[in-house]
């Protein structure tokens, strides 16, 4: 699913450590610009901890997300949690594999950045021999 709002508020991060190791999570909050508009708390998890925190409040966001709802003690709570997050005002910030680096670990770049390193990952493959 995905959404678009004002970023307004960022709530502080909240780390610990659990069965599978160290966490790290933040939430924040967006408003919609419906004609009627909806302020929404999302949770970034681990690298988006880190871009959300460096994002300025009144910024215009993209975010791609997961609904998920659990019943505790007869009460339904329900998660908004954030997989990827771009700034929607032209500074475009891109989640794109390392290129040469772990292809299992993510960096975020500005819109220029992943614009020149997706002309040079794609010069490299035309310099590969294959003719496909």
């Amino acid at each position: 699913m995905e959404i678009t709002g004002k970023l307004i508020q960022i709530l502080p991060a909240q780390t610990g450590t659990g069965k599978n190791g160290p966490w790290k999570k933040c939430d924040f909050i967006i408003e919609t610009a419906d004609k009627f508009p909806k302020t929404i708390c999302i949770t970034a998890w681990k690298e988006l901890v880190d871009q959300i925190e460096k994002t300025a409040t009144g910024t215009q966001l993209n975010i791609s997300f997961d609904l998920s709802s659990r019943e505790y003690n007869g009460k339904w709570y329900t998660d908004v949690k954030a997989w990827k997050i771009i700034e929607a005002n032209g500074n475009n910030v891109s989640s794109i594999m390392n290129h040469g680096l772990d292809p299992n670990k993510r960096i975020y770049i500005s819109g220029e950045e992943a614009k020149d390193l997706i002309r040079e990952i794609k010069e490299e493959n035309l310099d590969d021999g294959v003719p496909f």
